[in-house]
């Protein structure tokens, strides 16, 4: 699907309203926002997890 032409993207925008109807956007958005968040900061703990783990097995240069 190309969505280089302004148009293209209007009519997907309608397909959406039409689809989940007006009343129903607004909270569909805000609970995709709210999962984006989480996600977010699960990936962060995931990264920080990985990081110490990371730090803890690295072999020493004292042998």
């Amino acid at each position: 699907m190309n969505l280089d032409r302004p148009w293209h993207i209007l009519v997907l925008l309608i397909v959406v309203v039409v689809l989940f109807g007006s009343k129903r956007l607004p909270d569909s958005a805000r609970s995709l926002g709210r999962s984006l968040r989480i996600f977010k900061s699960e990936m962060k703990e995931l990264n920080k997890e990985d990081g110490k783990s990371d730090k803890d097995n690295k072999p020493s240069s004292d042998n």
